[in-house]
């Protein structure tokens, strides 16, 4: 049984890697196409290409090569023999078992060296193939974007794809404002291995440019220039132009790093952002004016106060002893302390209730206006910063992504066999057809779900966690229950007793309807 596994397993594998390398290039076909690569270069690209293929072609071979394998067993009726010599189905399935456990250990070795390596050189082949083909840096048929212009040309010919055809160039100001344009009927880039620039020789051509006016009167009339050149030269800037097609300079992108790195760079990513956003609120703070902390109070200046009052207070205190009194026309005699602390047309004082009313009309305004602006910019600056916080945020999520989907990837493999196995033994039915159609039914729910599962995750709307894990978890009870109806020798469902249910249930409406 394991020899036949096996051999499924690496056919499958074969014919399944080819597909998605063929599907690989119609993705890629625009990078290369017309762009004077060498068939060495294209080669090393797709050859980087198949250990991230892998990720998708693993999943899907898995559970064919276990449905091929069950399922000609079961066909062939030799299930049937080896439970008759008391063989159980799990007993039958142990060498597999073993091997699929091997095989998970190897995928998570896999992925947490293979897979990273081959997505740094992927990366950094794409990214510098721009930079060592000057032709490359221009596309035919549509405009390709530099630091202060944007080129296009109708057609690219000769040698390396250095001659160019009806080329215009949009040119910027440092405000991106579109104020040149140039026109020429033939073009030539000419480049050297000892400058990082490619020069750009026009011929035969017009410049237009806007002129800049100070008074709006003329500028409402848009004046512009008009220039005609026989040749025109100008430089374009292209960093690291000549430089190994494989050179290795981007590696901090998440699916480059192994499981120690992501750890790491996930702690620092997560202490960088706590320190941005604490910094960020109490700036925000300081700048709202609230929470402003008070000055200390001094002890001793307090004290010192407190005395001259009590003294004060006992100066102005009149002794109850000595207390002159005053006859009143009634015969009523008061205390003339009394009378003199008795406030005459008091009126109680309350408190504003707006701190606005305590200005004048004509302040009003100015503090209102004040207030307004005030509460604009930091809304502007909190917007702002909210955007670069979503992205680092994202960031860290798609480390954290990437650490759990390694584990993911392993214990997918042993999962997934739990369920092509079980059901290649159910539907027993060997070869090609039916095994590829419900091994590709199960592949595209178990792919749409984690690549689904990726986008929410990046955008924060589920945790990474149970992005990496929602494919396999929704494959496990699957799993499990398959398993468990192969090993009672029972089908996915008994549509008998569905049917059963159904005439018993219209039996009993007509029943009712006749009362």
């Amino acid at each position: 049984m394991l020899s036949r596994f096996l051999y499924n397993f690496l056919s499958s594998f074969v014919i399944l890697m080819f597909i998605f390398i063929f599907q690989t290039i119609w993705l890629f076909i625009d990078d290369f196409a017309g762009k004077g690569l060498d068939i060495g270069i294209i080669g090393k690209f797709f050859f980087y290409m198949m250990p991230s293929l892998t990720e998708k072609v693993l999943p899907l071979t898995v559970i064919l090569a276990s449905i091929l394998t069950f399922g000609t067993l079961a066909e062939n009726y030799e299930f049937a023999a080896m439970k008759a010599s008391g063989i159980s189905l799990q007993r039958s399935m142990l060498s597999l078992i073993i091997f699929m456990v091997v095989l998970g250990g190897v995928t998570f070795y896999f992925a947490n060296s293979v897979i990273p390596a081959s997505e740094q050189k992927i990366y950094n082949m794409r990214r510098n193939i721009a930079k060592v083909k000057p032709a490359a840096a221009i596309e035919k048929g549509v405009f390709s974007d530099f630091e202060g212009m944007s080129i296009k040309v109708d057609e690219k010919y000769g040698e390396k794809d250095r001659f160019l055809k009806n080329v215009i160039i949009h040119q910027k100001t440092p405000a991106n404002v579109n104020s040149t344009v140039i026109k020429a009927k033939t073009g030539e880039l000419i480049s050297s291995e000892d400058s990082e620039l490619i020069q750009l020789v026009l011929r035969d051509g017009h410049d237009y440019r806007d002129m800049d006016k100070k008074k709006s009167t003329e500028k409402r009339k848009y004046p512009f220039t008009n220039s005609y050149f026989e040749i025109y030269r100008m430089n374009i800037e292209i960093p690291e132009m000549e430089q190994d097609l494989e050179e290795e300079n981007v590696s901090n992108r998440e699916k480059m790093k192994n499981v120690s790195r992501l750890i790491k760079d996930m702690d620092s990513i997560e202490t960088d952002n706590r320190r941005i956003v604490q910094a960020f609120s109490k700036n925000i703070v300081y700048r709202m004016g609230a929470f402003i902390p008070l000055t200390p109070k001094d002890t001793a200046a307090t004290e010192k106060m407190n005395l001259l009052r009590e003294k004060e207070a006992s100066s102005n205190t009149v002794s109850k002893n000595a207390v002159d009194t005053v006859e009143t026309k009634e015969g009523v005699k008061i205390d003339s302390l009394s009378i003199a602390d008795t406030p005459i047309n008091s009126e109680e004082k309350t408190p504003p209730k707006e701190i606005i009313s305590l200005f004048k009309d004509w302040q009003k305004v100015q503090v209102m206006n004040a207030a307004k602006n005030s509460v604009s910019n930091i809304m502007t600056s909190i917007e702002g910063k909210k955007q670069e916080l979503d992205k680092r945020y994202e960031i860290h999520r798609r480390h954290i992504f990437s650490l759990h989907e390694k584990y993911a990837l392993a214990l997918s493999c042993i999962i997934l066999f739990f369920v092509g196995a079980p059901l290649g033994a159910i539907i027993r039915k060997g070869g090609i057809g039916l095994p590829m159609v419900v091994a590709i039914l199960l592949f595209l729910v178990y792919y749409f779900l984690g690549v689904f599962a990726e986008n929410y995750s990046y955008k924060g709307n589920i945790h990474p966690i149970i992005g990496a894990w929602l494919s396999s978890m929704v494959m496990l009870p699957l799993g499990i229950y398959l398993t468990r109806q192969a090993t009672a020798d029972q089908g996915m469902m008994n549509f008998g007793n569905v049917i059963d249910l159904v005439k018993r249930l219209f039996s009993k409406k007509d029943k009712t309807e006749e009362e």
